[in-house]
């Protein structure tokens, strides 16, 4: 059955300019009622958290269920392309989305630190309704906890979602097949570069924008069109090479890139020299692979550039016939290396 739309559209109300959330903010008294009352309700009424009790009663669709969880602390919480809100949403849409989950419900904790603007706050709690009435998701359920001053860097947020699989493949690395394509939906490294410009206070001639953003409308069309996908990953820590080497690993098999088929934008190209990054292994948030049978490809690539004719798609590589799991990547003048998994943390704090 079809899940009706339940947002409210409306804005949350923040107290009074110049305020900030106390310790008894989450004391689970009167403060905690008002900052539940004017904070969080206005942005994410819907009827299941209208029933204010201790746990949400939902009715579920036919079909197998995907059920994610994640925490999000990025530092700062607000860059260009999106904020802390912005990304425990899509974030949380997009790993529900690589199992080809259609996007259900979300929960959400907050833990805040003592003198936290309320106004801040507003803007986060709002940008997470955004996302979520784009994703056709409902927050249905929530916790909300204050910790003392200096103990908790602003606002850090949980969340859990879940999804209904309404289709009867298997998508797994275990299901990836020598002679497969590896196609990437997005460009690379945007997000990764974006926080750490943002974080350090270089700026470039062009603002760098995360790529912030759900994936799973792109993986819903392909699943409609009956394409089959072997294996979905997006590439957050670790970038596009640490993806490609998971599922490496997990099949058993070779993977074979070609570097001049990998979109980087320019922008992101040079500020990954000027830093000494690869921007082969800087995190994004609105990129995937999908690795699908060869013949396959092409009109998957095609329907892509048709439906969504501003995201840079290309098929990368192949699964090669040898075993090994290993990726290699092939470079501008054809000489081939062994493209390794990121050791040590190459950007930390970026979701």
């Amino acid at each position: 059955m079809s899940k009706p739309t339940v947002f409210n559209v409306s804005c949350p109300l923040p107290s009074k300019k110049g305020s900030f959330v106390q310790l008894a903010h989450g004391g689970g008294g009167k403060l905690m009622h008002e900052l539940i009352e004017s904070v969080f309700l206005p942005a994410f009424e819907n009827p299941f958290l209208l029933q204010r009790h201790d746990s949400t009663s939902v009715e579920v669709p036919k079909g197998r269920l995907a059920v994610t969880t994640d925490s999000y602390v990025v530092n700062p919480l607000f860059f260009p392309g999106g904020d802390i809100g912005t990304l425990a949403v899509n974030g949380t849409v997009n790993d529900l989305a690589m199992s080809g989950a259609r996007p259900l419900f979300l929960t959400a904790a907050f833990i805040i630190e003592e003198g936290f603007p309320i106004e801040d706050l507003s803007k986060i709690v709002l940008s997470m309704q955004k996302m979520a009435q784009a994703a056709d998701i409902a927050i249905i359920a929530g916790d909300t906890k204050v910790v003392d001053r200096g103990k908790g860097d602003g606002v850090f947020i949980n969340t859990t979602g879940i999804g209904v699989i309404e289709h009867d493949q298997t998508i797994s690395p275990t299901a990836v097949k020598s002679g497969d394509s590896i196609l990437l939906c997005g460009d690379i490294g945007r997000h990764g570069i974006s926080i750490m410009t943002k974080r350090s206070g270089i700026e470039f001639d062009t603002t760098i924008v995360s790529d912030c953003a759900s994936v799973h409308l792109p993986v819903q069309k392909l699943l409609k069109e009956g394409i089959p996908l072997h294996c979905l990953r997006d590439l957050t820590r670790g970038g596009l090479a640490t993806a490609l080497n998971e599922i490496a690993f997990m099949a058993g098999l070779r993977f074979e890139v070609e570097e001049l088929a990998i979109p980087v934008r320019e922008e992101v190209r040079a500020a990954c020299e000027i830093l000494g990054f690869d921007p082969l292994y800087v995190a994004n948030e609105g990129a995937f692979v999908a690795i699908l049978q060869a013949t396959e490809a092409r009109r998957a690539l095609r329907l892509l550039q048709e439906w969504f004719p501003g995201r840079e798609t290309a098929i990368i590589g192949r699964v090669s016939e040898a075993t090994g799991s290993i990726v290699t990547l092939t470079n501008s003048l054809g000489t081939k290396r062994v493209l390794d998994m990121l050791t040590g943390e190459q950007l930390p704090r970026i979701c």
